[in-house]
C-alpha cells in the first residue's frame, strides 16, 4: 500500500478497523458509559467511513472516525435533551426564579454547547473527557495515546477558547 491510498481498498479498510476499532469503542465508551452505545456509534462511523471511502486516505482515516463517533455522541445527547425537555414540559414545574433569569440561562446553555462543538477536535475530546467524563489527564492521555503534557496543552487551549467565546456572550 502506498502513502494516501483511500480507504475504499478492502486490504486498507481491514487495516484501517484492526488498528482503530477498539480504541474508537473504548474511547466512546468512556464518553457515554454504555457498551452498547459505544459499539453502535463505532460501527455507525465505520459504516460512514465506507460510504465515503473514496475522499478519505489511510492517514486521515483515524481523524474522520473519532469526528464521526463524536458527532453521532453528540447528536444522542441533544436528543436525550429534546425528550427530556418534553418530560419536563409535560409537567408544571415550579421555581423562584425569573422568567427573565430562565430564559438567559437556556440561551447561555446554548451557547456554550454550541461554544464546546466549535472547539478543535482534540481540544473538544481532551476537555469533555476530563469536564463530562471526570478523567484525570493521566488516564486521559493513556486513552488517547499522547503526554499528559500534551492533553494539558490541549485543556488550556480549549479553555482559552471557551473564555474567549463565553466573554462575548
Amino acid at each position: 500500500m502506498e502513502k494516501g491510498d483511500n480507504v475504499c481498498n478492502p486490504k486498507v479498510f481491514e487495516d484501517v478497523f484492526k488498528k482503530n476499532a477498539e480504541t474508537l469503542r473504548n474511547f466512546m465508551y468512556y464518553k457515554c458509559g454504555n457498551m452498547d452505545l459505544a459499539e453502535d456509534f463505532v460501527q455507525e462511523s465505520f459504516v460512514k467511513l465506507w460510504d465515503n471511502c473514496s475522499k478519505v486516505i489511510e492517514e486521515k482515516a483515524k481523524s474522520f472516525l473519532f469526528t464521526v463517533a463524536n458527532n453521532l455522541f453528540l447528536n444522542n445527547v441533544a436528543h436525550k435533551k429534546v425528550v427530556l425537555k418534553h418530560q419536563k414540559n409535560a409537567k408544571p414545574s415550579i421555581t423562584n426564579e425569573s422568567p427573565e433569569f430562565i430564559l438567559e440561562e437556556k440561551e447561555f446553555l446554548v451557547k456554550l454547547e454550541k461554544a464546546i462543538q466549535d472547539l478543535p477536535e482534540k481540544q473538544r475530546e481532551v476537555f469533555l473527557l476530563n469536564r463530562i467524563d471526570k478523567k484525570k489527564y493521566k488516564e486521559i492521555a493513556e486513552l488517547l495515546g499522547i503526554s499528559t503534557k500534551a492533553v494539558e496543552k490541549r485543556m488550556s487551549q480549549a479553555l482559552k477558547t471557551l473564555r474567549e467565546k463565553i466573554g462575548k456572550i
